[in-house]
């Protein structure tokens, strides 16, 4: 089942032209990774899924379906909350730990004390973060270490529940440890949610998705099954480029 489709989908900064013409349909409940070399336009596609294109400056054409509504049909804001987005650079807000996870489903409307609670602690064990600052939920998010901020990050993009979860490159300023933790995590939520992730590692595209897309100069040359697409890619410049 597809939860996003792209139909002749074409994205601008200005005049020039970033993402030429893709057409692309992504599975519900599956790890799909897009790769390709630094400034094919990964980071462009994957803001386009929420509309966060335009908030840089961009523009599109052409159609982007979530669950077969278009989404520029959708209020920006019922659709950054059904499509997470978490950047490369990890982002908590000044606030503590508890009031980061709070934060957006205060501002969508509940207000009951102990269901917040339930929704911080709830996603700190998704992000195997709990047992790690269960007793400072008051200390401020800004003294974790970037691999915990960039957990948390992925924990308070989880707080509204949205059906897909967008990553860019959340790994790459991360060790070993960390970006096994990250990854462990996004196998995990895989059987509840939708991800997208943007990746220069071709082994981590490798280990945990479960399709991969190939991008190279704002083109789709090559979307299919990861084993496959690994295996025995079709396109010359795919198989050039793994």
């Amino acid at each position: 089942m597809n939860v996003l489709e792209l139909r002749s989908f074409y994205a601008y900064y200005g005049d020039k032209k970033i993402i030429n013409d893709i057409n692309m349909k992504i599975e519900k409940n599956k790890i799909t990774a897009i790769i390709g070399p630094s400034g094919c336009g990964k980071s462009t596609f994957l803001l386009s899924l929420n509309r966060m294109l335009e908030e840089s400056g961009g523009r599109a054409a052409g159609n982007i379906l979530f669950n077969g509504k278009d989404i520029y049909s959708m209020a920006k804001e019922e659709i950054r909350k059904r499509i997470g987005i978490v950047f490369q650079k990890p982002a908590p807000f000044p606030f503590s730990i508890y009031k980061n996870l709070t934060y957006a489903p205060i501002f969508y409307g509940i207000r009951d004390k102990s269901r917040l609670r339930e929704i911080a602690l709830d996603k700190l064990k998704i992000s195997g973060l709990y047992d790690e600052v269960k007793d400072e939920l008051g200390m401020s998010a800004l003294k974790l270490s970037g691999g915990q901020q960039q957990r948390l990050c992925i924990a308070r993009a989880l707080t509204v529940e949205p059906e897909v979860l967008l990553l860019d490159e959340p790994c790459s300023a991360l060790d070993v440890k960390n970006t096994a933790n990250i990854e462990k995590m996004l196998i995990n939520l895989a059987g509840d949610y939708t991800i997208v992730i943007v990746t220069h590692n071709l082994y981590q595209a490798k280990r945990i998705s479960d399709y991969t897309a190939f991008m190279l100069d704002g083109e789709l040359v090559e979307y299919d099954e990861t084993v496959r697409m690994f295996s025995s890619p079709q396109d010359r410049r795919t198989r050039e480029y793994i």
